[in-house]
């Protein structure tokens, strides 16, 4: 079976797929377009797909496809309208759990950086403008003790909420969208009555059509205006222009983001916070973990081929 990997992948990865496949590798780092997507439908029996690749219900809709299995490579797969995939005959498969220590790590990192101003001041001593210690330079939000939120409570939800309350001593409620029994945390009737009570608000809920702009003004109208905002969802998740009048009229002190709207575009006015930690989408940045995903998406394909049920169908 001829299988196309959209962008490289680790070393492992690529060389199991090249081993069970007639692998077809991408030139260029950029996301597939609707174009390529539909003539890469038409010439592929499998193919994998990363973030950002336009398999829009357009792009798929437009051929009768020899593709039979897109395994997308990540636990996101809002790329993919997975709807107009299954109408085609095409399955749909991701990569839950690889994913999730890492994400949760780097929400931590969000968290700490904004918390305690940490790009902030790492961008005064590289200018050359710190002038020493002082009592009251920079103070900052003190994470332990606090009391976090967080919106969605999955795999990824769950993996902060421990590091929170076992590392820091942390409060935890949540908002989900069905009622979950959480170990050590509470769940509140709503994503406001998180914010309302809460000293860090954390996204963690999956992307797509059903979670476009799911949270918006009344969610940062409701936070306490000391407290932080963190996204390690999906970009489109969060009404990116709520968030920056939220931001520039005071009502929190300050986000730590790791996705955008409308990535790889930054908004200018985000840039210019210095209240604003900004990461370039690191949620699973590791060698082990992105073979981890790969291996993942590799099991998917190799069940298929087999003919197999699919471990990890969407």
């Amino acid at each position: 079976m001829n299988l196309l990997i959209s962008r490289l992948l680790p070393d492992a990865v690529m060389d199991k797929a090249r081993a069970e496949f007639d692998v077809t590798l991408r030139k260029t780092s950029d996301p597939m377009t609707e174009v390529e997507v539909t003539e890469a439908l038409a010439a592929y029996d499998l193919i994998l797909p990363t973030l950002g690749d336009q398999f829009t219900a357009a792009a798929i809709s437009a051929v009768t496809p020899r593709t039979k299995l897109l395994a997308n490579f990540g636990v996101g797969f809002n790329h993919i309208d997975v709807g107009a995939a299954k109408a085609q005959g095409i399955k749909v498969t991701n990569t839950p759990g690889a994913v999730t220590d890492a994400t949760a790590d780097i929400a931590m990192t969000l968290m700490l950086m904004t918390a305690r101003r940490a790009g902030e001041g790492e961008r005064l001593v590289r200018s050359g403008n710190w002038t020493g210690w002082q009592p009251t330079q920079m103070l900052g939000l003190h994470l332990t003790g606090k009391t976090v939120g967080i919106i969605g409570m999955g795999r990824i939800g769950q993996a902060i909420a421990n590091r929170c309350r076992n590392g820091f001593g942390c409060k935890i409620v949540y908002a989900n969208r069905s009622r979950k029994d959480v170990d050590g945390a509470e769940q509140l009737d709503s994503m406001e009555a998180v914010a309302q009570v809460a000293d860090v608000v954390v996204a963690a809920t999956p992307g797509g059509p059903s979670t476009r702009h799911l949270i918006g003004a009344s969610v940062f109208d409701a936070m306490q205006p000391h407290a932080i905002f963190v996204n390690i969802s999906r970009g489109d998740v969060v009404d990116e222009a709520a968030l920056i009048a939220a931001l520039q009229s005071g009502a929190l002190a300050g986000a730590g983001l790791d996705v955008y709207e409308n990535e790889p575009q930054v908004p200018e006015a985000l840039i210019a916070m210095e209240n604003v930690t900004l990461l370039p989408h690191l949620g699973t940045n590791t060698l082990e973990v992105r073979t981890g995903m790969g291996m993942m998406a590799l099991d998917n394909l190799l069940a298929f081929k087999a003919g197999k049920d699919l471990p990890n169908p969407v």
